[in-house]
């Protein structure tokens, strides 16, 4: 990895991920400019060795045993702008790309604000939050194609982008190097689509506003539920949300609902949303009626629920990874045991499972 700078032996990988989980890295090295980590990968490939990408960790549950394989940091950062054309290196991290945007009166991403993690891993699993998804900006992505061994450019359209997926999530065959995105230069926001979001700017949904009050907005919602990264504050080390809301596809919805009916009482209304494939069920929801309310704790109290918002799953100083995936299974088992519906994880799994 001669290419790659900073080349280290048994890093630990907790130092890398915002849950401060996971065992050694045989080989961790950072690669600051494209070239050097296009070179990093193809080295590693010659050599039969597996590789692990790593951008800003918030993703990510690396295994207690670590990753015995070469973990590259996509370090290439900075932006240029074009109009409304903006190009982005990979390993740029997000917020202070989208805060820099919202400063300059540029918008369309600032719904996307406070994300953890990097430019490049926006795209694998189509992340989204508070009405708006980086399918909606996204452009195109240059990425190297480890089976071709070259590098390609790849439209919004070729990328087959889902609901928290794309064709690049569940594969590294593809190494994200750079991102485009079309955005605005009047000063607004991207519609408002998401109900509490329009609640808090005392707007309706589809109307503009602003793009800094629009990102000061979701910047408190996200703090309310322990999303954006403190690290004196455990409810945030975490993945993020750990399960995706389950879509429920059309032939199984009314079978679905009324059990669901038959737990909660026909008197409570049970959150449903119009979406590809089906119609979409909060997890966070589901996982609360199950009876794991914000708090609730894993083994030895060292990993729990976090206390502002369900959906995460975090360490509260002295877990491990098997301690999360632990509680991640009750969390599973036990919704699937109550209301019949199946939660899937949204981070990535590596050497572990559930």
């Amino acid at each position: 990895m001669s290419t790659a700078e900073t080349p280290t032996e048994h890093a630990a990988l907790a130092d890398h991920t915002t849950l401060r989980l996971g065992g050694p890295a045989r080989r961790y090295a950072e690669a600051k400019t494209v070239q050097a980590l296009v070179d990093a990968v193809r080295e590693a490939d010659d050599a039969g060795e597996p590789v692990l990408l790593l951008g800003g960790g918030s993703n990510l549950v690396v295994s207690d045993d670590g990753f015995e394989g070469a973990v590259l940091k996509v370090g290439n950062t900075g932006w240029t702008r074009d109009g409304d054309l903006v190009e982005v290196a990979a390993g740029q991290n997000w917020d202070e790309f989208v805060a820099e945007l919202v400063a300059e009166g540029v918008g369309g991403l600032e719904c996307l604000s406070g994300i953890p993690g990097s430019v490049g891993a926006t795209p694998i699993q189509n992340v989204g939050a508070y009405g708006c998804e980086v399918a909606e900006s996204l452009v195109s992505v240059d990425l190297y194609d480890r089976t071709a061994r070259e590098i390609r450019t790849l439209t919004a359209e070729e990328l087959g982008f889902g609901y928290r997926t794309s064709i690049l999530k569940g594969t590294d065959a593809g190494v994200v190097l750079t991102v485009r995105f079309k955005v605005n230069e009047d000063g607004l926001s991207a519609p408002i689509r998401y109900a509490e979001l329009a609640r808090t700017l005392g707007v309706e949904i589809g109307d503009r506003v602003p793009v800094a009050e629009a990102r000061e907005a979701v910047l408190g919602l996200r703090r309310g539920k322990g999303m954006v990264l403190d690290a004196d504050d455990h409810d945030t080390w975490s993945a993020g949300s750990f399960f995706t809301n389950p879509i429920i596809g059309e032939a199984q919805l009314a079978k679905v609902l009324a059990g669901i009916v038959d737990v909660v009482g026909e008197d409570v209304r049970v959150p449903q949303y119009p979406a590809p494939g089906g119609t979409k069920l909060s997890a966070a929801w589901l996982i609360e009626r199950a009876g794991f309310g914000k708090g609730h704790e894993g083994p030895g109290g060292r990993v729990s629920l976090s206390t502002k918002h369900t959906l995460a799953l975090t360490n509260r100083g002295k877990a491990s990874t098997e301690d999360l995936l632990a509680l991640a299974r009750e969390v599973r088992d036990g919704v699937e045991a109550r209301f019949g519906v199946s939660l899937h994880p949204e981070p990535l799994l590596i050497n572990c499972s559930l």
